[in-house]
Formats: C-alpha cells, structure tokens, sequence
C-alpha cells in the first residue's frame, strides 16, 4: 500500500468513527430533550411532525459535517 492510500484508508477509518459517535450522541439527546415532545406532535399535529423530522435531518447533517470536518482538519493538521 502506498503511503497516499494509507492516508485516505485512515482519514475514511477516523471519519466513520467520528460520525458513529456524533450520530449515537445525537440521537440520544434528541430522544431524551425532544422525544416527548415530538411524540405529542406526532399524535396531535402530524403535518407539522413532518416538517419538524425534515428540519431536524438537515440540521443533523449540517453540523455533523462541519464538526467532522473540522476533526479531519485538526487531525491532518497535526499528522503532517
């Protein structure tokens, strides 16, 4: 394996990790701050439920790209 190679192996292998963590502590805080207040929302205003789950997608994978690509770029900082 080539040096370049390795470095993307690595870089893809350090992400999926980070992504893992976030995703998993993502989802238990919006399970334990929002769940039931969005399964109030569900029951009595499902339109709007929707429209709720399509924002918190976004803004999930807004700032879960930016916080690992901020990782990505301290890590590479600090390997070269």
């Amino acid at each position: 394996m080539t040096a370049e190679v390795r470095r993307a192996l690595f870089s893809f292998l350090v992400e999926l990790v980070v992504y893992g963590f976030l995703i998993a502590g993502y989802f238990l805080l919006v399970l334990h701050l929002l769940g039931p207040s969005l399964g109030q929302i569900a029951k009595d205003h499902i339109r709007l439920y929707a429209l709720l789950c399509v924002v918190l997608i976004l803004g999930q994978s807004i700032v879960l790209e930016s916080i690992t690509t901020f990782l990505l770029r301290l890590l590479r900082g600090r390997s070269e």
